[in-house]
């Protein structure tokens, strides 16, 4: 947060949204994910990525699940906790895939240098954040993320004018859908769950959060998401967004 929003004092909103027994409670913050939600989604930056790095998706798909196999998790997931660096993700990735593919990486080219060119911000989905915290909302973001790629992902977001509260997995050593991620994240923003609606592209986060009694929507493109938020806070659409959604 800049010390301009820190100076300047915001009037909350608070919205009642029925819980799943039907009782109201209030609704002040909005809490997202990054990748597939406030970016173009994830099979979109994948398929861009293998093309980038010569490697065919399926080799590189295949080249994952075998890797998770060896290791016990997935590449990304020790990744984006800090378990491992970028250099040995790859060479995970490098080990599992057929000879010769993959020399780009194995030359030195930097994974997230390739796999931002396929990553691109959903212009729509960050302007109805923004409307919302006009109107008093809490934004945070609650996101699984890679150290190195920090720098990358932050200059295609208004992140110090955005959120409220951040809360990045390398940084926490934990990732969703693991409880530990979302008690930080209460404990961060120094709320309750019936406070906070959560949306994330993937199912099992969202099931995670439901698990700690927060509101969640499932972001399958920017319209319907757009629409859905708006309905649970019983408040107009405020942007328009067209029919591709997400995938901007």
């Amino acid at each position: 947060m800049t010390s301009t929003q820190q100076a300047v004092p915001r009037e909350r909103s608070v919205r009642r949204v029925a819980d799943g027994g039907g009782s109201a409670v209030a609704v002040d913050t909005i809490v997202v994910d990054y990748g597939g939600v406030l970016t173009n989604p994830l099979v979109e930056t994948f398929v861009a990525f293998a093309e980038l790095a010569g490697i065919d998706a399926g080799d590189l798909a295949q080249a994952f699940m075998a890797a998770t196999e060896r290791h016990g998790e997935t590449p990304m997931a020790a990744l984006e906790t800090g378990a491992i660096t970028e250099r040995q993700m790859v060479d995970r990735i490098l080990a599992e895939l057929p000879e010769g593919a993959g020399r780009i990486l194995a030359d030195g080219r930097g994974f997230g240098e390739l796999w931002f060119q396929g990553r691109t911000p959903n212009e729509q989905f960050v302007s109805f954040l923004r409307a919302l915290r006009r109107d008093g909302y809490r934004i945070a973001l609650l996101t699984n993320n890679v150290r190195e790629w920090e720098p990358l992902w932050r200059a295609q977001l208004p992140v110090d004018e955005l959120f409220d509260v951040v809360v990045d997995s390398h940084k926490e050593g934990v990732r969703k859908p693991d409880p530990a991620i979302y008690r930080i994240l209460l404990d961060r923003l120094g709320t309750t769950p019936q406070r906070c609606l959560f949306v994330d592209d993937t199912e099992e986060n969202c099931l995670a959060a439901a698990e700690f009694g927060i509101g969640t929507v499932r972001f399958a493109d920017t319209g319907s998401a757009v629409s859905e938020i708006s309905a649970l806070l019983h408040r107009p659409v405020a942007v328009t967004v067209g029919a591709v959604g997400g995938a901007l």
